[in-house]
């Protein structure tokens, strides 16, 4: 039997085969987050590799770890350099460099941009995740924080500016290759990193040098990340149990293993409709609720008196210890952006997020109800946790009237800064009380006290 074949017409959508292979062999990807399917074990060792370097770098503390990171931070920038130098000299880098700095203002009106703002911020800078606090813990406790703080601001914005001519700039030259306008090669998340990006090296000489400098930067800049959220982990479990200084390595590792079984939900076959729900809902509503009670807290009821419950300019005070006495007009500007300019704007983008709120999509797949009911649960549980402490904390203090409870909670530890003297916390024995033994039994060996203490000889 013969078959006319030549009326079949196969309509197929066409994809770049960086596009298969990443959604294919690498992801694996199912139909949708219902199907969960089976473990990617190319994932899963990759992520046990990436857990093993961060155990490695974190077991001996950021003594260990702050080697590492000289590396680890420095290296993007020498890739971005390099990248830029070649990504200008490709045909079709001035169109892709002119769509990066065309603004189009319209898209001011629309919350997604103002949330996806917010949540590059938080992503870049961490605030309100903890890690500043715990890495800014091992400073001295007279080390500048003010000239860090805009050090830091400041090259975080001109270094995310530059990457924006990086990628630009080769995606401008991968419009010119495929011949079609910029706006229909630009992507978003781990789609512009491992399919875009790629699909234009792939076209460069010496793709595989491109490829590696690429994927080896992507790597650099996540262990960094992982090593903040680690060690503030880390941090938060030894200073609470100060008995377990001794065995750091061992939290750590409990830490690393929790972390791998946590993540194995992302190298199955519905990995990647996880970490959508889990980019959408935990790094966006909560962090912005959690930093809003942040600067509400420190700015508005830190130090609060006990008996006249009026606000204290505590917080500032506290500040000009550590770096020193500061200009009225310098104070007045601080304190009206912590107290009124940083948490209403933070109000406003999340009120802003909330009214235009969608439910998680990939391309055209939309999620089920229970997923986001899920990516709300995740969205709100480290907003819960803190509020049942607060509660906890209230509970405990007994006898004491509610006002009286809040403002002694409002008071920072008796521990807080360096001690004016050591035998302060005394033993009996000004000797005994500056001895190493002493210091790290009574956490003093917390970079922050390195001062030059006087110690009487009677006390």
């Amino acid at each position: 039997m013969i078959h006319n074949l030549s009326s079949l017409v196969v309509n197929m959508t066409k994809k770049p085969p960086a596009e298969e292979y990443f959604g294919h062999y690498v992801l694996g990807e199912s139909s949708g987050i219902e199907e969960t399917g089976g473990i990617r074990w190319s994932l899963a060792l990759c992520l046990v590799l990436a857990w093993v370097i961060v155990f490695l770098c974190l077991s001996k503390g950021v003594q260990s770890s702050g080697k590492v990171v000289y590396f680890t931070a420095l290296f993007p920038y020498v890739v971005l350099v390099i990248l830029f130098f070649r990504g200008v000299t490709l045909p079709g880098a001035k169109e892709g460099i002119l769509f990066y700095v065309t603004p189009d203002w319209s898209r001011l009106a629309t919350a997604q941009v103002w949330g996806d703002a917010a949540v590059q911020i938080f992503f870049a800078l961490s605030p309100a995740w903890g890690g500043l606090i715990t890495l800014s813990s091992y400073n001295k406790f007279h080390n500048n924080c003010y000239k860090d703080s805009l050090i830091v601001s400041i090259s975080n914005v001109l270094t995310s500016i530059f990457a924006g001519f990086v990628i630009f700039s080769v995606i401008g030259y991968l419009a010119h290759e495929l011949n079609v306008k910029v706006d229909r090669v630009v992507d978003e998340g781990a789609g512009l990193a491992f399919i875009v990006y790629p699909e234009v090296v792939a076209r460069l000489p010496v793709a595989p040098l491109w490829a590696f400098l690429f994927f080896f930067m992507l790597l650099t800049l996540g262990l960094d990340s992982q090593f903040a959220l680690l060690e503030t982990v880390t941090t938060a479990i030894l200073d609470r149990f100060p008995t377990l200084r001794e065995k750091k390595t061992w939290v750590v590792f409990f830490l690393s293993i929790l972390g791998y079984s946590g993540g194995i939900i992302f190298t199955t076959n519905a990995g990647v409709y996880w970490l959508t729900l889990f980019d959408k809902y935990a790094a966006n509503f909560s962090v912005l609720i959690i930093a809003i009670c942040e600067c509400l807290l420190i700015s508005w009821n830190y130090g609060m008196e006990i008996k006249s419950f009026l606000l204290r300019k505590k917080f500032l005070r506290d500040v000009e210890k550590m770096i020193g006495t500061k200009s009225y007009a310098w104070s007045l500007f601080w304190t009206a952006m912590w107290k009124v300019l940083t948490p209403a704007t933070l109000v406003f983008i999340l009120v802003f997020n909330w009214i235009e709120y969608k439910p998680a999509t990939i391309g055209k797949y939309v999620y089920p109800v229970w997923a986001n009911v899920v990516g709300w649960i995740i969205a709100f549980f480290p907003v819960v946790v803190i509020v049942l402490r607060m509660i906890y904390k209230l509970c405990t203090i007994t006898k004491r009237p509610f006002r009286e409870k809040l403002s002694l909670l409002m008071q920072p530890t008796d521990e807080w800064g360096p001690p004016p003297k050591l035998a302060t916390f005394k033993t009996g024995d000004p000797a005994e009380d500056a001895s190493s033994e002493y210091i790290r039994k009574n956490s003093f060996d917390n970079p922050s006290f390195n001062v030059t203490y006087t110690f009487e000889t009677a006390i």
